[in-house]
C-alpha cells in the first residue's frame, strides 16, 4: 500500500547509492534523489512512494549547493529542465569530474564492506586519459516515438526528449545522430567502429529488421569481428585498457601447459589478453552463437576453442577431474553468481581474474570467493564511464 507522501521535500543528501541516486531521510525512511550531491540540501519531488521503507524523489530545487556542483555536462539534462523532460544517460555529468570519481569509489567501498568481507580497500578510480569525460561513447541508443521525434528516453523513463546535443558520443556519431530525420517509430542504434564509421542500425517497431551487420575493430595490432549491434566495450579507449591489465594481472602466472578459460568470452578480446599472456590451450564460453563464431576466427591464430554454452551449464557439464590454468571472467551486469562461482572454484585454477562492470554484483562475487578459500590479490577501478554512475573493476584472485 502507498505511502501518504508531500508533493515535494526539503532534503539533506548524506550519501550516494548504488545506481546513481542519492541518499536522504525523511522521518525515518531512506529517500533516493536523483540530480544531488552529498553535502546538499535540495528541494525533490515524490515520484514512487509505493513502499513503506523507502521513497524515489527528484530534485527540483538546489537550496544549499555542494562545491562540487557544475553546470551539467549536457544541457538537455541539467537542473533547469522538469524532471520529466531530462535526458537520461548522464546521471552525474552536473558533478565534478573528480569528485564523480570520488563517489564512485564511495559506492565500491560500501559494497566491498556490505558483501564481500572484512578488510578489502576499494581502490581508487582511475581516470583513463586527461580529457573532460566527454567524446567517449562509440554506442549510442536512439528512439522514435510515434510523432517521428528523435532522441534518447528521459531519465527513468520511456518518453523520448529532443535534443541538440550527444556529449558524451563521439563527435561524428554525434552529428550523425542529430541529422536523422524521417524515421519510423522503434529504436535507431548508432555505432562507431575502430575506423571512424558510423553505423546506423534502424529497428522500427514494425517491419522487417535488418540482418546482423558485421563490423571489425582493433586493439593494438590485433583486428576483431563483431556484430555492430553485438557486446563491445563502449569507451572507444576501454578495450585497450581492459586488455593491458589483463596481461599485466597474469604477467608471470601463466602455465603454458594448463588448459585457461574465457567465460562470457564475446567475440575474444580476453581470451586473447590470455593468449598473449602465454597461454596457449583456451577455451572461450558464450552463450550467444553469433559471437562465439566471431570469437573462433578471431582467435583461429591462437588455436582457441569457441563454445556456445550458458556458463552455468558448461561448468556443470565438465568431468569432476577438469582443471584450469587461469579464469578469467567478464560476466553481465548481474554478475556471475554462487553457481558460477563454485562452478570456477571447483576448476582448481592458479588464478582467476574478474572484470566487473557492477560493483555490488563483484562483491557478492567476491564474498563468494573468499568464502572458498580465495584471496582477492588486487582490485584496480576505471573511470570508463564518465559522467554516469558506471565504471569498470579487475579484481585478481588466487588461493
Amino acid at each position: 500500500m502507498a505511502s501518504s507522501a508531500p508533493a515535494s521535500l526539503d532534503l539533506d543528501i548524506t550519501g550516494i547509492a548504488h545506481g546513481g541516486t542519492f541518499i536522504a531521510r525523511h522521518e525515518g525512511r531512506v529517500v533516493f534523489v536523483s540530480d544531488a550531491i552529498p553535502g546538499e540540501r535540495v528541494r525533490a519531488r515524490v515520484t514512487d512512494n509505493a513502499k513503506s521503507s523507502f521513497w524515489r524523489a527528484e530534485t527540483i530545487e538546489v537550496l544549499e549547493a555542494s562545491p562540487h556542483r557544475r553546470a551539467h555536462i549536457w544541457p538537455e539534462a541539467d537542473l533547469s529542465h522538469d524532471p520529466e523532460e531530462r535526458a537520461g544517460g548522464a546521471d552525474l555529468g552536473h558533478i565534478d569530474l573528480e569528485h564523480q570519481r570520488v563517489l564512485k569509489k564511495q559506492v565500491l567501498a560500501e559494497a566491498l564492506d556490505k558483501f564481500a568481507g572484512e578488510g578489502l580497500e576499494a581502490p581508487s578510480v582511475s581516470a583513463i586519459d586527461g580529457t573532460d569525460g566527454t567524446g567517449w561513447r562509440t554506442r549510442l541508443s536512439l528512439h522514435v516515438d510515434a510523432d517521428g521525434i528523435v532522441g534518447p528516453y528521459a531519465a527513468r523513463s520511456h518518453r523520448v526528449i529532443p535534443v541538440s546535443s550527444h556529449p558524451l558520443a563521439r563527435p561524428t556519431m554525434a552529428a550523425e545522430a542529430l541529422s536523422l530525420r524521417n524515421a519510423k517509430p522503434g529504436r535507431i542504434d548508432l555505432v562507431e567502429s575502430s575506423d571512424g564509421t558510423v553505423h546506423v542500425l534502424r529497428r522500427p517497431e514494425r517491419g522487417k529488421r535488418p540482418a546482423p551487420k558485421v563490423i571489425v575493430e582493433r586493439v593494438g595490432d590485433r583486428s576483431f569481428q563483431v556484430d555492430a549491434d553485438g557486446f563491445w566495450q563502449v569507451h572507444h579507449g576501454a578495450a585497450a585498457i581492459l586488455d593491458s591489465a589483463i596481461r599485466k594481472a597474469l604477467e608471470g602466472r601463466v602455465d603454458p601447459n594448463a588448459t585457461h578459460f574465457d567465460l562470457y568470452g564475446g567475440v575474444g578480446l580476453l581470451a586473447s589478453s590470455l593468449a598473449t599472456a602465454g597461454a596457449t590451450d583456451i577455451v572461450t564460453v558464450e552463450s550467444s552463437g553469433r559471437a562465439t563464431a566471431h570469437a573462433r576466427e578471431n582467435l583461429a591464430d591462437f588455436g582457441a576453442a569457441a563454445v556456445t554454452a550458458r556458463v552455468d551449464r558448461y561448468l556443470a557439464s565438465l568431468p569432476d577431474d577438469a582443471q584450469a590454468g587461469t579464469v578469467v571472467l567478464d560476466p553481465p551486469r548481474a554478475g556471475a553468481g554462487r553457481a558460477v562461482v563454485e562452478g570456477v572454484h571447483a576448476l582448481n585454477p592458479d588464478a582467476v581474474v574478474y572484470v566487473a562492470c557492477d560493483p555490488v554484483a563483484l562483491a557478492r562475487d567476491l564474498g563468494t570467493f573468499r568464502q572458498l578459500g580465495w584471496n582477492v590479490e588486487s582490485l584496480e577501478a576505471f573511470d570508463l564511464f564518465p559522467h554516469s554512475h558506471h565504471f569498470e573493476t579487475i579484481a585478481l584472485l588466487s588461493r
